[in-house]
């Protein structure tokens, strides 16, 4: 049975461009890789160029589950990622496919290779509550209300974290503790972590070119065409969607920068992460080095 392949880093590191030429370099040596997404909003259609999924190009040359399956007026939860995820990694290792989980949510990703101690939905009324007062008030006033040893682990401006935590201590539910413990279990299967590193300024300038690609490829006219017919909460938590909405990319470069901190942050806490520097090299050359790690030659 194959082993399972993770790539992890920060949004804008080109994940699924080296996962691509990963996939290519595999399929020369005899295997039949498949991408598994671990993203929160690349599940939704109609969001495939807000989420930075995977162009018609790149899902031609490797076959992506898990994106653009989902209405963005639908809710969506970890639980049931997790679910859909566990059957999608199950069925290809058992088919004697190799995974390749891809993606830039570290809880998501984390649901995909553990069995996570996860929470119960709460109440729609209570939800309603928080998002209304959310709206009201704004994230940093309900993450100042959470116990200290919450808020020390949740940025204030993380609305759908803040959102969550906030739900269920009003609905007498203790939050999960800090991811960091969910990586202390074995995963499910064989897996080997990946993640992906770049310095700060090259990655900064990757983050603008990629925003300024995503205007042209109609980034603002997606996001506006989702909030016209409606778009549930949990899809507008996708980066930058009310910096897109207002067309203000200056704005969305700067959320796309906080988050990929944090996403380095959380990557520098994953036990047995393998990390690759990128650098300024080609998808191809930074897949070479992935493969070689998997199978010398």
């Amino acid at each position: 049975m194959p082993e399972l392949v993770a790539i992890f880093g920060p949004t804008a590191a080109g994940k699924t461009g080296v996962a691509v030429a990963l996939a290519e370099d595999l399929r020369r040596r005899g295997e039949e890789p498949v991408a598994v997404s671990c993203d929160a909003i690349q599940v939704y259609r109609g969001l495939e160029i807000v989420s930075g999924a995977a162009s018609a190009d790149e899902r031609r040359r490797l076959e992506h589950r898990l994106v653009g399956f989902l209405d963005p007026s639908e809710e969506f939860s970890v639980g049931r990622f997790a679910a859909l995820a566990h059957a999608e990694i199950d069925d290809l290792l058992g088919a004697g496919r190799r995974p390749i989980v891809v993606g830039g949510t570290g809880l998501y990703l984390r649901a995909a290779l553990a069995d996570l101690d996860l929470r119960p939905a709460v109440p729609a009324e209570v939800r309603d509550e928080v998002e209304a007062e959310i709206a009201a008030r704004g994230p940093d006033a309900l993450h100042a209300e959470l116990p200290s040893e919450l808020s020390a682990a949740v940025h204030p401006n993380d609305r759908k974290r803040i959102a969550r935590w906030t739900e269920l201590r009003r609905a007498g539910i203790e939050p999960a503790p800090s991811g960091d413990r969910l990586w202390t279990a074995s995963p499910r299967r064989p897996s080997r972590l990946f993640g992906l590193v770049a310095d700060r300024e090259l990655l900064d300038r990757r983050i603008a070119a990629r925003v300024e690609a995503m205007a042209v490829a109609g980034a603002v006219e997606q996001a506006r065409e989702a909030d016209r017919r409606g778009i549930s909460r949990t899809a507008r938590a996708a980066l930058g969607f009310d910096e897109m909405l207002a067309a203000d990319l200056e704005a969305v470069k700067a959320v796309h920068r906080r988050y990929a901190r944090r996403q380095l942050t959380w990557m520098r806490r994953m036990p047995r992460v393998e990390i690759v520097d990128r650098g300024d090299r080609g998808d191809a050359e930074v897949a070479a080095e992935i493969a070689g790690i998997l199978a010398p030659r």
